[in-house]
């Protein structure tokens, strides 16, 4: 669905995107990492057709984005970081609105954003006006109008920043049902969110592609990370061992090591899906949790390793593109 060959682009003497060449299959959920400047609103413009490229080519949904970015539009729901909002209109007018700007027959619209707003979470300020609204509905409100025409490519800029731990639950959870019928590029910092939604990951660098893997692969890559695995260090209170014969039940755990305090729980699956199951376990074997935290490589280790971001505060000039 997005086929990306050989992208570059330039501002004056300075290169965003450097020879960047990807593609993310019909129904995948990406992630798009780097840090400010690595290059990825650059190419996220390029994609939506915002913005040319220097050199190289790119399509989505099968149509070029230069030769022909109607059909492409027609194809995208875009969610930037800050998006522009009518703010003097209630939510229910402004996305009936933006429904009708995009399509939608008139005898579907009401039904469509219905449906939208119950997907994203509106129902409750559904006629408010947009600018009365806090910033986390507001994300919402950009996410449903990106949404409006039921867009077989979604392109989603920081989705979750500004969110309370509540919001991001259900935006994550909704953004997962995407998978296999919608094709998701999900741009963030918050990599522990990325490695919880998206089922790959494209790390970018000063503009180039310096990662391309599943989160846990990328991980199980990295030779400073071992095995491949990673260690949760878990303290409770309370019967040690039905907690620890607790904690080897659990889906993706593939050892327990009881130490003086607690225990280190070996994880071989993805740590953001199992940690959840891990607390829960020690709770319904009686325990009080008192301590959890990871030990080892993690993917915020790689991310800082492949972009070099380790290597000191002379690496955090430029521009952000």
């Amino acid at each position: 669905m997005i086929e990306v060959k050989g992208l570059a682009r330039r501002y004056g003497s300075t290169w965003a995107l450097v020879d960047l060449s990807f593609t993310v299959g019909e129904g995948e959920v990406v992630g798009f990492l780097g840090p400010n400047g690595a290059g990825k609103s650059t190419a996220m413009k390029i994609l939506t057709c915002s913005l040319a490229p220097t050199a190289g080519t790119a399509s989505v949904a099968g149509f070029d984005v230069q030769k022909d970015a109607i059909n492409v539009r027609r194809h995208i729901g875009f969610m930037p970081e800050h998006v522009a909002l009518y703010t003097d209109q209630p939510v229910l007018a402004y996305l009936k609105f933006v429904a009708e700007l995009k399509g939608v027959p008139r005898g579907e619209v009401a039904d469509h954003v219905a449906d939208i707003v119950q997907q994203t979470g509106l129902t409750e300020v559904c006629h408010k006006h947009v600018g009365n609204l806090s910033h986390g509905f507001r994300k919402r409100v950009g996410l449903a109008q990106a949404l409006i025409s039921d867009p077989k490519v979604l392109f989603l800029d920081e989705p979750t920043s500004g969110l309370d731990p509540h919001q991001i639950v259900e935006i994550r959870h909704l953004i997962k049902s995407f998978r296999g019928h919608r094709t998701v590029l999900l741009s963030s910092h918050i990599l522990s969110e990325v490695s919880a939604i998206c089922e790959r990951v494209l790390i970018l660098d000063k503009g180039r592609l310096v990662g391309e893997e599943s989160a846990d692969g990328l991980i199980k890559s990295d030779p400073a990370a071992g095995q491949g695995t990673q260690t949760v260090l878990l303290s409770w209170d309370g019967d040690r061992d039905a907690v620890v014969e607790a904690l080897m039940r659990v889906a993706g755990v593939d050892e327990v090591v009881v130490t003086g305090d607690g225990a280190e729980v070996i994880i071989a699956g993805n740590p953001v899906e199992v940690r959840p199951k891990l607390v829960e376990s020690v709770i319904q074997a009686g325990g009080q949790l008192q301590n959890i935290q990871d030990k080892g490589p993690s993917l915020e280790d790689l991310f800082l390793r492949l972009t070099g971001a380790d290597r000191g505060p002379e690496n955090d000039s430029g521009r952000d593109a």
